[in-house]
């Protein structure tokens, strides 16, 4: 089975302000996951740069989407894609949203096995209305990809409320799955993170990942879905 976590990863500090990239691997290996869609994987301005390093990257096993603006990032706005083991990636693509703020969605195909995925991860803005711009704009660049993959929608929807307009037109696209808080890590209380997917498609297991470790190497929990046979 397919496992695939979403990792807002506050450009590899920890809750307790420490920079160490090695507990964002540590944590990915705890879930077991075969693909990662991260946010805050860059530094946010000027020259972007991965905040997690290349040969530590290699020394892992991960590959990354080919997606990050500049030479020295990872991702697209901070939205990286990473697959390793017997997942691959067939296409990636960055998708421009709507902002204020540097915000942007990334878009991938995997395969594993015989299994065929269509993957977006997302960091949203803090304001209501550009979060509600952003989600349509995802939709759109979704529809307009080519083929016909089911989908799965993971990210930082940065929403406290339910009822939003952003949630409500994702829910509208795809099943959100039930999750519980994520954010902050030590002391959950919002559910920023989460998880859409496509109708149709089987979910042998979802979680927000909750070990001594995820509580302290980011400000976020991790969240991962496990697709069925």
């Amino acid at each position: 089975m397919l496992t695939i976590a979403s990792y807002n990863i506050h450009k590899g500090i920890g809750s307790d302000g420490r920079l160490m990239p090695q507990r964002i691997f540590d944590v990915l290996d705890e879930i077991g996951a075969d693909v990662a869609l991260l946010q805050e994987a860059d530094s946010r301005f000027g020259v972007r740069m991965s905040v997690l390093p290349a040969q530590m990257l290699a020394a892992r096993g991960w590959t990354a989407a080919p997606l990050g603006e500049q030479h020295k990032a990872l991702g697209w706005h901070g939205n990286a894609v990473l697959v390793r083991g017997a997942a691959r990636l067939t296409y990636s693509h960055r998708i421009i949203l709507p902002s204020l703020e540097p915000r942007g969605a990334v878009l991938a195909d995997v395969t594993y096995g015989n299994q065929a995925l269509r993957l977006v991860g997302a960091h949203l803005d803090l304001s209501g209305l550009w979060r509600a711009r952003q989600t349509r704009a995802i939709i759109d660049a979704v529809a307009r990809a080519p083929g016909n993959l089911p989908e799965l929608v993971m990210g930082d929807f940065n929403e406290w409320r339910t009822g939003g307009a952003a949630l409500t037109a994702l829910a509208r696209q795809w099943r959100e799955i039930a999750l519980p808080a994520s954010f902050p890590a030590r002391l959950p209380l919002g559910r920023l993170d989460r998880a859409f997917v496509n109708r149709a498609l089987s979910i042998a297991d979802a979680q927000v990942h909750v070990t001594a470790l995820s509580r302290v190497a980011s400000d976020h929990l991790p969240l991962w879905v496990r697709l069925g046979a």
